[in-house]
């Protein structure tokens, strides 16, 4: 479903500010395979991430998404397949509208047909929204003429998940999108992304600060350092390890022990 083919990215070349955001970052994603990613700030996963939406070209190699190059394909082409949440709940939602708003403008966006975003919603649309909005526990299909800047940071989180997945995406990605939820709010959003991507079998990649998640969830764990994929774990491998042997293996893999607070935190908090 996904093969990053050494992607490379400096930002700022030549200059007192050059970055290697990317070095190398070698990834084949199967059909369904639900992927989380671990890794300290300025470890390259978001920019990994928009290296796969098509935030920028990289400087070398391919995007492969669903057997198509998509290498030097613009983001509105690729968002069409792709569903990406943010740690900030306020992004990914259009305050000023309404819920019904905002979901009709995801199902547009990401219909197949060649004039789908011009099209318009039918009465059969919106039983469909509000039968989504149901399953999500919250309400919130008693409320699909509010504007969405009412809502609490939990809602607007769980709402951008289902206007994500509202049509199936290629690829879903999750860039820490409970960080910034208090802890029942964001073990709330967490179970219904596990249920949707689950029922939907999408393919899945998850950006987490938290060690036992990223064992846990999904079918396969990914650590990155400088740039680079360092660690991919996946299968009965997997499901033996404990956190402490994850902290080895990055140790080993990228020469150095993780730094992270916020990572090591999480253990002890286990």
């Amino acid at each position: 479903m996904l093969q990053l083919i050494n992607i490379h990215k400096t930002f700022n070349p030549g200059t007192v500010n050059e970055k290697k955001a990317l070095n190398g970052v070698n990834l084949h994603l199967q059909p369904g395979d639900f992927a989380t990613i671990v890794g300290s700030n300025g470890a390259g996963k978001s920019t990994m991430f928009n290296a796969i939406t098509g935030g920028f070209l990289p400087d070398e190699g391919q995007v492969i998404l669903g057997g198509e190059d998509v290498t030097f394909d613009p983001d509105h082409h690729r968002s069409k397949s792709i569903g990406h949440l943010f740690q900030d709940p306020l992004r990914g939602t259009a305050p000023g509208m309404t819920i019904e708003e905002n979901l009709a403008l995801a199902y547009l966006r990401a219909g197949t047909h060649k004039h789908a975003f011009f099209s318009r919603i039918s009465k059969a649309d919106k039983e469909l929204f509000r039968q989504h909005l149901a399953l999500l526990g919250m309400g919130l299909e008693d409320r699909m003429k509010q504007p969405v800047g009412l809502l609490s940071g939990g809602q607007r989180q769980a709402l951008t998940l289902l206007m994500a997945t509202l049509v199936t995406p290629k690829l879903l990605l999750l860039d820490e999108h409970t960080a910034a939820l208090d802890p029942a709010t964001a073990e709330k959003v967490l179970q219904l992304t596990r249920s949707i991507v689950a029922e939907k079998q999408i393919t899945c990649l998850m950006v987490t600060h938290n060690m036992n998640q990223a064992l846990t969830l999904g079918n396969r764990t990914l650590m990155m350092d400088r740039g680079r994929i360092v660690f991919d774990v996946k299968g009965e491998a997997r499901a033996a390890m404990t956190v402490d042997d994850l902290l080895e293996q990055f140790r080993k893999n990228a020469g150095r022990e993780m730094n992270n607070d916020r990572i090591l935190l999480s253990k002890v908090e286990e």
